[in-house]
């Protein structure tokens, strides 16, 4: 059984589980409660009506969190000729071509997103079961193969996330630092939830949002009045 400290347990002590929260009552909870020496993240976690063993009900997409993530990402691409010089240009942290590729194959994993343009992924197939596990491996679903190196690296610089659903229909997401404004983390929160909405798989049936509970990294859960949610 799972033993929590006395911080956490004074902590939870001053969340109602028989009550829904509105996401700014939790949002400002959630910052009163943060004690500890570090700058905590804020993150949804929402059981979601659907089975990812079937095709039709797995959810992956992105979305641009509004106000950041926080986080300094630190971006690498593989690509080749021009795109090259074009990437370092756009403010890619790391940037090669096959040399880069066997770096990363020899365990050089010293970067947060990778990106790949299309002409490379034939060459990137053999990173697969380094890069696979870590979820950095490159995809057109997550935004990380592309052509448009520009705007695909600003777009993660600026606070744009990937997203799945669990095999257990659940997902997790940081809506930012418990150092944001309460406003600040409402609208993170809110363009996922809007995200979420949008590319909502067709094979979901019956009720989509089952549960969501908001927290920070060393905080209790707090459970969300979802319908207040999608009014705010």
């Amino acid at each position: 059984m799972r033993k929590y400290s006395r911080r956490f347990q004074q902590i939870a002590q001053k969340v109602d589980k028989s009550k829904f929260y509105s996401p700014l009552e939790a949002l400002s909870l959630i910052k009163s409660f943060s004690t500890v020496n570090f700058v905590e993240t804020v993150e949804i976690h929402a059981v979601l009506g659907l089975d990812p063993k079937y095709s039709d009900q797995q959810l992956r997409s992105t979305v641009v969190l509004p106000k950041g993530t926080g986080k300094e990402i630190k971006i690498a691409v593989i690509t080749k000729g021009e795109k090259i010089a074009e990437a370092l240009e756009v403010g890619a942290d790391i940037v090669g071509s096959e040399d880069l590729i066997d770096e990363i194959f020899q365990g050089r994993l010293d970067f947060d997103k990778l990106i790949a343009t299309p002409d490379v992924m034939l060459l990137i197939a053999k990173l697969g079961k380094i890069l696979g596990p870590k979820g950095l491996m490159p995809s057109p679903k997550a935004g990380t193969v592309s052509n448009d190196l520009k705007s695909s690296i600003q777009e993660f610089k600026k606070g744009k996330l990937e997203y799945r659903v669990d095999r257990t229909g659940i997902i997790h997401i940081p809506i930012g630092k418990i150092s944001f404004s309460v406003d600040d983390l409402n609208l993170n929160l809110k363009a996922i939830q809007e995200s979420v909405d949008k590319n909502r798989p067709a094979g979901s049936k019956g009720k989509y949002w089952k549960s969501m509970y908001l927290s920070s990294t060393m905080g209790p859960s707090i459970p969300i009045d979802i319908n207040s949610l999608k009014d705010n």
